[in-house]
C-alpha cells in the first residue's frame, strides 16, 4: 500500500528524478575509460565486453531477487541501498588494482541499477500530484536514460581535460552520490506499511501467461535488438572511435555515447504523438535505419555517420521500447503483469550484454571493424523482421 506524500519541507518528484539520474550515471561512467584500462592492464577487447556484461548480470540478479523489495521495505531505504552500491562501485574503480576490481565494480553497479530501475521510477511517479502524472512519467524516463548518457559525458570530459583521468571521474561521482543521499533522506516515504526488519529476498517467477506470449515475444525481441545497440555504444563504441575512426579525444567519445541515450529519451517522449499502435513497429524501422548508418560509419570510417547512427538508432530504440512496455502492460492480466514486465526486462538486459560479448569474441578472429559490421547486420535483420511482422499485426492499443 502507498500513501500520499506529506506536505511540508519534504522534497517532490524532481528531487527523486535527480537521485535517479545520479545513480544511473554511475553505471556508464567507465565507458570512455576502457581504452585506458586496456593500456594499463593489457587485456583484449573481448575482456572489455566481458567486464561490461557483468553489469547486466548484476541487474538481472537484482530484478529476480529484489525487483519488488521497495513495496515492503519502502522506497527511501531501497534508494539509499542503491546509492550505497553505486558508491561501492565507484570506490572499486577509484582504487582499481586489476581485473578483479573492475569486475567487482561492474557487478555492484548492476546491483545499483537493478534497484533503481524499479524503486526510483515508482518513487518519481508516486511523488507527483495527479495533475502532473504525465510530466512525472517523462521525468522518470529522462532521469533513467539521461543519467545513463551523462555518465560517459562526465567521465570523458574529466579524463580528457583534467588530471587523474582514471580517478577524478569517480571522485566527482562520489560527491554527486553524497548530494543524492541527502536528497533521498528528505524524500517523503510513500509506502504506508514499510518494514525492513524480517525482510526476505525471494526469487520471483518470470512466467508469461499463454495468452500474452504472442505480444510478449515480438515486444521482447524488439527490446533485445534495441538494447543490443545501447550495449554496443556503451561497451565497444570507445574502441570503434579510437581504433577504427582514429579519434582519440575521450570527451568526444563520451559525447557520442551520450547522443544515443539522449535520442532514446526523445524517442520515448515521442510515443504520445506517434501513438501506441504505431510506436513499436515504427521504432523498429527507425532502429534499422540507425543500424545502417552505424554499419556505414565503419565501412567508410566516418565519425559523422556514427553520430547519425547513434541519434537515429537511439530514437528508434526509445520509441520501440516505450511501445513494447505499453503493449505488454495492456495485454498482461493484472495478476500477472509484474511478472510479465520483469521477464521483459530480463530479455532486454540480455540484449545489452550477450551480443556485445559476441562482438568482443569476433574481434579476436576478424578484427574490430568486421566484428562491428557483423553485429550491425545481425541486429538489423532481427529488428527488420520484427518491424515487418508488427507492421502487419500491430499491437492492440490500451
Amino acid at each position: 500500500m502507498t500513501r500520499p506524500p506529506r506536505s511540508g519541507k519534504r522534497l517532490g518528484y524532481p528531487a527523486a528524478a535527480a537521485v535517479f539520474a545520479v545513480g544511473m550515471a554511475g553505471t556508464t561512467l567507465p565507458t570512455p575509460l576502457y581504452g585506458l584500462y586496456r593500456e594499463q592492464l593489457g587485456f583484449s577487447e573481448l575482456m572489455v565486453t566481458v567486464v561490461f556484461a557483468v553489469y547486466a548480470l548484476g541487474v538481472i540478479a537484482t530484478l529476480l531477487l529484489a525487483g519488488n523489495v521497495s513495496d515492503e521495505a519502502g522506497r527511501r531505504p531501497v534508494l539509499l541501498a542503491a546509492l550505497g552500491f553505486s558508491a561501492a562501485s565507484a570506490l572499486c574503480f577509484l582504487f582499481e588494482g586489476g581485473l578483479p576490481a573492475l569486475f567487482a565494480g561492474r557487478l555492484l553497479s548492476g546491483f545499483a541499477a537493478g534497484l533503481l530501475s524499479g524503486a526510483a521510477t515508482v518513487t518519481v511517479m508516486e511523488l507527483a500530484p495527479p495533475e502532473r502524472a504525465a510530466r512525472a512519467g517523462l521525468a522518470a524516463t529522462a532521469a533513467n536514460m539521461g543519467g545513463l548518457g551523462c555518465g560517459p559525458l562526465l567521465s570523458g570530459l574529466l579524463a580528457e581535460y583534467a588530471s587523474w583521468p582514471l580517478r577524478l571521474p569517480f571522485v566527482a561521482h562520489l560527491a554527486l552520490i553524497a548530494v543524492a543521499a541527502v536528497l533521498t533522506w528528505f524524500l517523503p516515504e510513500t509506502v504506508a506499511s514499510a518494514r525492513v526488519k524480517g525482510l526476505r529476498l525471494r526469487p520471483q517467477g518470470l512466467a508469461v501467461p499463454p495468452a500474452v506470449r504472442g505480444v510478449f515475444t515480438t515486444s521482447a525481441v524488439a527490446a533485445f535488438a534495441g538494447f543490443s545497440l545501447l550495449g554496443l555504444f556503451t561497451a565497444v563504441a570507445p574502441a570503434f572511435v579510437a581504433e577504427t575512426l582514429d579519434v582519440h579525444n575521450l570527451a568526444l567519445t563520451g559525447l557520442v555515447v551520450f547522443s544515443v541515450f539522449l535520442a532514446s529519451t526523445a524517442g520515448q517522449a515521442l510515443m504520445g504523438r506517434v501513438g501506441e499502435r504505431r510506436a513499436l513497429p515504427g521504432g523498429c524501422f527507425v532502429l534499422v535505419a540507425g543500424l545502417v548508418l552505424v554499419g556505414a560509419s565503419l565501412l567508410f570510417t566516418s565519425l559523422p555517420l556514427l553520430v547519425a547512427g547513434a541519434l537515429c538508432g537511439g530514437l528508434g530504440q526509445g520509441l520501440a521500447f516505450r511501445g513494447a512496455v505499453a503493449a505488454i502492460s495492456a495485454a498482461a492480466p493484472p495478476e500477472h503483469r509484474a511478472a510479465t514486465v520483469s521477464a521483459f526486462f530480463v530479455v532486454a538486459y540480455l540484449g545489452i550484454s550477450l551480443p556485445v560479448v559476441g562482438v568482443g569474441a569476433l574481434t579476436l578472429g576478424i578484427g574490430l571493424r568486421n566484428a562491428g559490421l557483423t553485429f550491425s547486420g545481425c541486429v538489423l535483420a532481427l529488428a527488420l523482421g520484427v518491424g515487418l511482422y508488427l507492421a502487419r499485426r500491430p499491437p492492440a492499443p490500451r
